[in-house]
């Protein structure tokens, strides 16, 4: 028997998966304020997303239940219910609010009215990503069977199917300008497509293990991905080479960059595997941190945030001003964010 000592044990139940990055001291900071903290339905949470214009936030829990408020004074205004559980939320136009799900389906909704307006099937097995076109007429998905769809929201017509993953995607990004998507996969590789014809255009190779989390930068020129290998990556949108890889700490479940492009936001796994073991059997395991803020201009480490348990997704909102994270702990938390020098 594999003899451990009690201070590698506990190294191992609290830990990460990979050397903690240090907090950088360096001027500018990114501080972060816990605001408030709200229950969701019955399931874990999943996928928060603000609107384009920031007035409203929408969050999903995998019970199927989305919470959308508003972002004035964070009032519930809406209650949906995807059956069979969702995995992620988008808005679209005006009052459309976009959810997809485990059943294979993409729902479209009126979300003052709390209507179902129309739904897009097709997909095999559970859709994991989803995003909005920026115009608001498109919506891209994707999940378990590994093929990317590009539905035109008003039109009813076949989508454009984008098959080139050897495994599920779990995330799909249009471009800025609309032109092209990006997804990671469960493959380890990133794809960028042709948003108008579904032609592959390049693929970002280096993670390890899956990708689970991407972002694109306002400019359209630089890619981040993260994922279950523990680093962030950054990629040059214009010919797929990477550019800077970061440790992490731990996986990585899901990431955002700031409307104005100088912070990224992680959050991931809480604990190493033994850690998440002992957390399950005894309710404890150390102090867990699984969001992180990141400076662009370096990728230094300027803040970590609590979360008891894995974090499942983050939103900035429009204006910089908040932070939502949604975790495994069947609640979200809404962060005020402030900028400090130290």
């Amino acid at each position: 028997m594999l003899k451990i000592g009690i201070p590698l044990l506990v190294l191992l139940l609290a830990g990460g998966c990979s050397d903690q990055p240090e907090l950088s001291g360096k001027n500018p900071l990114l501080a972060a304020d816990l605001e408030q903290v709200w229950p969701l339905g019955n399931g874990p949470g999943r996928q928060a997303s603000f609107s384009l214009d920031g007035t409203v936030l929408a969050v999903a829990d995998a019970n199927g239940d989305v919470l959308v408020r508003r972002t004035s004074d964070w009032k519930l205004l809406s209650r949906l219910h995807h059956d069979g559980g969702a995995t992620a939320v988008a808005f679209g136009a005006g009052n459309r609010l976009l959810t997809a799900g485990y059943d294979g389906l993409v729902r479209a909704w009126d979300w003052r009215q709390a209507r179902q307006t129309s739904r897009f099937a097709g997909a095999n097995g559970t859709v994991w990503g989803l995003d909005v076109s920026p115009d608001g007429k498109r919506a891209a998905a994707a999940g378990e069977d590994g093929v990317i769809r590009i539905w035109r929201l008003d039109t009813g017509a076949p989508p454009i199917l984008m098959k080139g993953h050897s495994r599920n995607v779990w995330e799909v990004h249009f471009s800025p300008d609309g032109t092209k998507l990006v997804s990671g996969s469960f493959d380890e590789t990133g794809k960028v497509w042709d948003a108008k014809t579904g032609k592959p255009l390049r693929t970002l190779l280096g993670h390890d293990q899956a990708i689970v989390g991407l972002d694109i930068s306002g400019d359209g020129r630089t890619i981040v991905t993260g994922g279950d290998d523990s680093t962030i990556r950054l990629w040059r949108a214009a010919d797929g080479v990477q550019l800077k890889r970061v440790e992490a700490g731990n996986h990585v479940y899901s990431m955002q960059l700031s409307g104005d492009g100088r912070w990224l936001v992680t959050g991931g796994r809480a604990r190493g595997a033994l850690g998440t073991f002992w957390h399950d059997m005894t309710g404890s395991g150390g102090r867990a941190r699984p969001v992180k803020l990141w400076r662009m201009s370096d990728m230094a480490l300027v803040g970590t945030l609590p979360h008891p348990d894995d974090v499942q997704y983050v939103a900035f909102s429009p204006d910089g001003r908040w932070l939502v994270t949604s975790g495994e702990d069947h609640k979200a938390r809404l962060w005020r964010l402030r900028v400090k020098t130290s």
